[in-house]
């Protein structure tokens, strides 16, 4: 995903910017950007939650 920035006036224009910024997002792009915060805090062979529980 590509970083973009944006220089607000105000904290208020900086939010508002913020929050269309994330709705304009499609689900896919989402996904991506939560995977990417994943990976750089618990690195990447972190296993999934998922898989520690057994399933029913």
């Amino acid at each position: 995903m590509e970083r973009t920035v944006h220089k607000a006036r105000s904290f208020r224009s900086a939010a508002e910017w913020d929050i269309e910024q994330q709705i304009r997002m499609t689900c896919r792009e989402r996904w991506e950007v939560a995977r990417q915060l994943k990976k750089r805090v618990y690195g990447e062979n972190n296993r999934d939650v998922r898989a520690c529980h057994p399933t029913r």
